[in-house]
């Protein structure tokens, strides 16, 4: 029937996973980066960051732009430890839900501004500490350094709605950052907006059965 949601799609940080901006901070300070905050951002990223993250810039690129800015040369290794500083905890609750609604017959996605440093390990089975990479758990990643393009931007939504064959209407996407949730609502979209952190699943399930 139209109109009855058939796709979720989510965000990675603040929402899959608990986010934790100030950790990213003291890890980049850790490895030099002195003005670690006016560089950093909870939602989208700028700068050499934003260009690794919108595919721009690839690891190696950004390795070497990131030791310019320090003053001193990084290693991968060094790059890996302070964007993993993002990373506060993979709540067992939210893994659970996902596979849940896959169960229910919908169609779970991931749509995140993200880079290839946090996918080296949220691909990885250190993910979820039970041996599985993310993709276990969605059935595609959209992702903004694969596809060239970060959130708000309506063309990243407008690539999911494509690779999904999915109908505005028949989409909810869940999203702790205002700009990404307004963009996705303008395009016809469902919406959740949870708090970073937020347990979002009973406020998701109580939405579906409403819908």
């Amino acid at each position: 029937m139209m109109g009855k949601i058939r796709h979720i799609v989510f965000d990675l940080g603040g929402v899959v996973i608990a986010l934790s901006y100030e950790q990213a901070v003291r890890r980049f300070e850790e490895i030099g980066l002195r003005d670690a905050k006016t560089h950093l951002d909870a939602f989208q990223q700028k700068g050499i960051f934003g260009q690794l993250e919108e595919g721009a810039i690839g690891c190696e690129e950004f390795r070497v732009a990131l030791g310019r800015l320090i003053g001193r040369e990084v290693s991968m290794d060094d790059c890996y430890y302070a964007w993993h500083g993002y990373v506060e905890a993979v709540p067992q609750r939210n893994l659970d839900m996902l596979l849940h609604l896959r169960q229910q017959g919908y169609s779970v996605s991931l749509l995140s501004n993200t880079n290839p440093f946090m996918m080296q390990w949220a691909d990885s089975s250190a993910f979820d500490g039970s041996g599985h990479a993310i993709s276990y758990y969605f059935d595609r990643l959209y992702l903004s350094y694969q596809c060239k393009v970060m959130k708000p931007s309506p063309e990243i939504f407008n690539m999911m709605l494509a690779g999904e064959h999915a109908l505005p209407e028949e989409t909810l996407f869940v999203d702790d950052g205002r700009a990404n949730v307004e963009a996705a609502s303008r395009l016809g979209i469902h919406t959740l907006f949870p708090q970073n952190n937020e347990d979002w699943t009973g406020m998701l399930l109580s939405y579906l059965v409403s819908h």
